[in-house]
C-alpha cells in the first residue's frame, strides 16, 4: 500500500523552492506539478519525486542550471520522506540513538559505540549542519546515496548524506587522545562543506563493519612460481575488498629463458598476467565492480612487444588480456634513443641476473644525461654472451603510440625521473605506479624462503617485500580555494590521512609493513579547471601555468607543515633517518630557497616528518561529481552535454556555468592544446612528491609524429607519468594544434 501525498508537504518544499530561486523560475515545476497530481491523485511521494526530478532535469539548459539543484533538492525530498517512514523521527535530532541502533542492526561497526559514550555521541550530533544537503547537485546527490552511504541488506538506505560525513569523521578520528571531538568537528566540516573529499574505499566503508580504506596498492612480482602464485593471492584478496592493484612483472624472466639451466622453456609474462587478468574478472567485490588492476613492464624487458599487444582487439585472442590495464616503465636512455633514431636492445632479466651478476631494472640514472643505468644497460650491450633482441627505438615506441590510440594504453612511467625525485631513495627503489600513476613509492618484491610444519600448523616463511599502500584525499579547488581556507583544510585532511594508516585492516601482511614503515599518504586535488572559470583564467595561458606553479607550491608548504607538526605530536616515520626529508636534499631539488622554506626545512630536519610520501593527485572522477566540481586536473569535456541513461537522458553541466565562466569553459577537452595541459602539469609536478594522473587528449585523427611530440614534450619537461591517452571522433574540425 502506498503512502499518499500529502498536498502539505509538497507545498512546503515548493515554496521553498520559490523562495530559494525566485517564484518566476520555478513556475514551470509548479505547473507540471500541479498536471501530474490532477493525473495521480492516489500516488506516493515517492512517485511524485520521480517525476518531477524527471521534469526538472528536462529543464536544465546552458543558461539554466541552477535546475540541477532544483532537482537535488526534490531528491532529497524523496530521501528525507523514506528515512522519516523508517525511523518514526525528525530527521538529523537524535544522532546518538542513529548510531546506536544500527550498531545493533550489524550495519555500523561496535566500534563507534565502543570508543564513543553516548554523551559524547549526542554532543557529535550537535556538529550536523542539515542545510550542507542543499549543497548537492541532483547528480551529486544522487551518486551519494546511490553508492556511498550505508544500506540495510535489502539495499535501502538507512543513512542521511550529513551522517555519512560525520561518522567518517567519527571513524578516522577515533583514537585521537586530546581535543577528540573538536577534530571530529573540524574533519565534518571540511568534509560536508565539500572543501575536500576522502578516497572511495574510506567514502563507503568508514564506520560500516567490513571493508578497507585504502585505495591503492602495488606489488613487485618475484621471479619465482611460488612468488608470482603468492602475488596473485596477494592481489585476489585486495581486489576483493575494492583496493586497485598495480603489478611490477619487470623482475619476471621473458620467454624462451632458461628455467633450472633448461634453456628455452619458459613461457615469459604472458600467463601470469593472464592469470592476473582472470582474477580481476572473477573476483568481482560481491558482484558489484570487477577488479581493476594495471601491470607494468620495463621498455628494455624481451617480452614488450607481445606486453604491447595484450589490450589490442585484433589478432590471436590467446594472446590478449582485455580486463588489466598496461603501463610502460622508460628510462631516459630510451628517450634518448627515439630522438637519436638510434637501436633499442631488449634482455632477458633472469638472463642479465645469471651473466651479469646485477638486475638492470635495480638501477636508474642519478642525473639526467648520466648515471647508473645507461652505464649498466652499456654493459649489458657491450656482453656478446648476453641474448638480446635489438629493434630501432623509434619502432619500439610506434607500437606503444598505436596501442594507445586503439586502448588508450599503456601509461607512462618516466622511471630515471621518478627515483630522482624519491624521498626515501636511502631505503629502496620504485619500479612502476598504480592503476592511477599517481602513486611513486618504493617497492621490492617479497621473497618466498621455506614452508614447515610446526605442531601440527603449516608454517610459511617469507622474507617481506615494500608492498606499495596508499591513502588518499583531495582538496575540491573549486570551493576550497575562493573561500580561503587551504591552511585550516590541510590540517585537518593530512591527520585524517595519516590515521587511515593505523585503522585500515589490510589483509596481506607485507603491506601492513610497508604502510607502517613508510605512512605514506596522497593528498591530491581536483576541480582546476572549475578554479580557472572561477579565477576566468584561460587553459591555455602563461597566467594558468603560473598559477598552477603558485597553488601548488602553497599546497606543498602547507602539506609538509602538517606533517612535520603531526610528528611532533606523534612521531616521524621510522625510515625518516638518512631520508632527503631529514637531509634537506628535498628542498633543493626543487628549489626551494626563500626565507619561508629555509625555515621549515629546519624545523623539518629537527622535528621529522610524519609521512614518507605527501602528495598524489589522483583522477577522482566520482568524488568530483559528490562535491560538484571538476575531475582532477583535467579539462572538462564540454560545459554543457546529456549523459544517456537507460530511461533518461541525464543533463552534464560544468560547475558554476554561466555567462562569466563560459568562456573558460567552452573548447572541449579533446581540442584544448595538449601543450598547454602538459605546461601546467610540469608546474604543478614539481611541488608534487609522488605523481599526478594526467590525461593527454586527443582526436583519433591526430598524427603520430604530434602525439610523439607530447610525450617527448612530458619528458623533457620533468613530468613522472602519464595517464590514459584518451582519444575521440568528436569535435575533430575544431583542432587546430594537433595538425600542426
Amino acid at each position: 500500500m502506498t503512502t499518499q501525498i500529502k498536498p502539505t508537504s509538497i507545498e512546503k518544499l515548493l515554496n521553498e523552492l520559490q523562495a530559494e530561486f525566485g517564484a518566476d523560475k520555478i513556475a514551470p515545476l509548479l505547473k507540471a506539478s500541479e498536471r501530474w497530481r490532477e493525473r495521480h491523485p492516489n500516488a506516493s511521494i515517492a512517485e511524485w519525486a520521480k517525476s518531477m526530478v524527471l521534469e526538472t532535469i528536462s529543464y536544465v539548459a546552458e543558461d539554466e542550471t541552477y535546475w540541477t539543484f532544483v532537482a537535488a533538492r526534490i531528491h532529497l525530498h524523496e530521501v528525507y520522506f523514506h528515512e522519516k517512514k523508517q525511523r518514526n523521527e525528525k530527521l538529523y535530532e537524535n544522532f546518538a540513538e542513529h548510531v546506536k541502533n544500527l550498531v545493533e542492526k550489524g550495519l555500523y561497526t561496535p566500534v563507534l559505540t565502543e570508543k564513543y559514550t553516548v554523551e559524547e555521541l549526542r554532543e557529535i550530533g550537535e556538529f550536523i549542519k542539515p542545510e550542507r544537503d542543499k549543497l548537492f547537485t541532483y547528480i551529486g546527490l544522487k551518486t551519494f546515496m546511490d553508492r556511498y552511504v550505508a544500506v540495510d541488506f535489502d539495499k535501502k538506505a538507512v543513512e542521511l548524506p550529513q551522517e555519512r560525513w560525520l561518522v567518517i569523521a567519527m571513524t578516522l578520528m577515533q583514537d585521537e587522545t586530546e581535543t577528540r571531538l573538536e577534530k571530529v568537528g573540524e574533519a565534518y566540516w571540511a568534509m560536508s562543506n565539500l572543501y575536500m573529499t576522502v578516497a572511495t574505499p574510506t567514502l563507503s566503508n568508514a564506520g560500516k563493519p567490513h571493508g578497507q580504506l585504502s585505495s591503492c596498492f602495488i606489488d613487485t612480482v618475484d621471479d619465482s612460481l611460488q612468488g608470482i602464485y603468492d602475488s596473485n593471492t596477494d592481489i585476489a584478496n585486495l581486489s576483493k575488498y575494492g583496493g586497485g592493484i598495480g603489478v611490477y612483472m619487470g623482475k619476471v624472466r621473458s620467454r624462451g629463458a632458461a628455467i633450472r639451466g633448461f634453456k628455452g622453456a619458459s613461457s615469459g609474462v604472458l600467463p601470469w598476467i593472464k592469470q592476473l587478468n582472470n582474477t580481476a574478472v572473477s573476483v568481482d567485490q560481491l558482484g558489484q565492480r570487477q577488479g581493476a588492476i594495471a601491470v607494468y613492464l620495463d621498455v628494455f624487458h624481451k617480452d614488450i612487444f607481445t606486453f604491447l599487444d595484450l589490450k589490442l582487439n585484433n589478432g590471436d585472442d590467446r594472446m590478449r588480456a582485455h580486463d588489466i590495464f598496461t603501463g610502460v616503465c622508460l628510462p631516459d636512455l630510451y628517450m634518448e634513443a627515439i630522438e637519436a633514431r638510434s637501436d633499442w636492445h631488449m634482455f632477458d632479466p633472469h638472463e642479465v641476473r645469471q651473466v651479469m651478476g646485477f638486475s638492470l631494472e635495480d638501477a636508474y640514472d642519478e642525473k639526467r644525461g648520466s648515471g647508473s643505468f645507461r652505464e649498466k644497460y652499456a654493459a649489458c650491450v657491450n656482453n656478446p654472451e648476453l641474448s638480446r633482441e635489438t629493434v630501432p627505438a623509434i619502432d619500439l615506441m610506434k607500437r606503444i603510440l598505436r596501442s594507445q590510440l586503439e586502448t588508450g594504453v599503456p601509461f607512462m612511467f618516466y622511471r630515471d625521473e621518478v627515483n630522482r625525485a624519491n624521498a626515501n631513495k636511502h631505503e629502496g627503489m620504485i619500479y612502476s605506479s598504480n592503476l592511477c600513476t599517481e602513486i611513486t613509492q618504493n617497492m621490492s618484491a617479497t621473497e618466498f624462503e621455506s614452508v614447515t610444519l610446526e605442531d601440527d600448523v603449516v608454517v610459511t616463511r617469507s622474507k617481506p617485500g615494500d608492498f606499495v599502500v596508499c591513502n588518499l584525499s583531495s582538496i575540491n579547488l573549486g570551493k576550497a580555494v575562493p573561500a580561503d581556507v587551504l591552511e585550516r583544510l590541510i590540517k585537518i585532511q593530512v591527520r585524517m590521512l595519516d590515521n587511515v594508516i593505523d585503522l585500515n585492516k589490510i589483509p596481506v601482511v607485507q603491506a601492513q609493513r610497508t604502510n607502517s614503515r613508510y605512512r605514506g599518504i596522497g593528498l591530491g586535488t581536483f576541480g582546476w579547471h572549475h578554479l580557472l572559470a572561477l579565477k576566468n583564467i584561460q587553459w591555455e595561458s602563461d597566467e594558468a601555468v603560473d598559477f598552477a606553479d603558485t597553488l601548488y607550491e602553497k599546497i606543498a608548504y602547507l602539506t609538509i607543515s602538517a606533517s612535520m607538526e603531526l610528528s611532533k605530536e606523534k612521531g616521524s616515520y621510522p625510515l625518516f633517518e638518512g631520508s632527503d626529508w631529514q637531509s634537506g636534499d628535498y628542498f633543493d631539488l626543487k628549489g626551494y630557497d626563500s626565507n619561508e622554506w629555509n625555515e621549515l626545512r629546519k624545523d623539518v630536519a629537527t622535528n621529522g616528518m610524519r609521512n614518507g610520501y605527501l602528495m598524489a593527485v589522483a583522477p577522482n572522477s566520482s568524488t568530483s561529481v559528490i562535491a560538484g566540481s571538476t575531475a582532477s586536473i583535467d579539462p572538462v569535456f564540454k560545459p554543457f552535454f546529456h549523459e544517456e541513461k537507460k530511461d533518461f537522458k541525464l543533463p552534464v553541466v560544468a560547475p558554476d556555468l554561466n555567462h562569466n565562466t563560459y568562456d573558460i569553459y567552452r573548447r572541449s577537452a579533446y581540442i584544448v592544446d595538449q601543450r598547454w595541459s602538459i605546461k601546467q602539469n610540469a608546474a604543478r609536478q614539481r611541488h608534487i612528491d609522488q605523481g599526478i594522473s594526467f590525461n593527454i587528449y586527443v582526436p583519433n585523427t591526430i598524427r603520430a609524429s604530434v602525439l610523439l611530440d607530447l610525450h617527448v614534450q612530458a619528458w623533457k619537461s620533468g613530468m613522472k607519468t602519464t595517464y590514459y591517452t584518451r582519444s575521440s571522433a568528436t569535435d575533430i574540425e575544431e583542432c587546430e594544434w594537433c595538425h600542426s
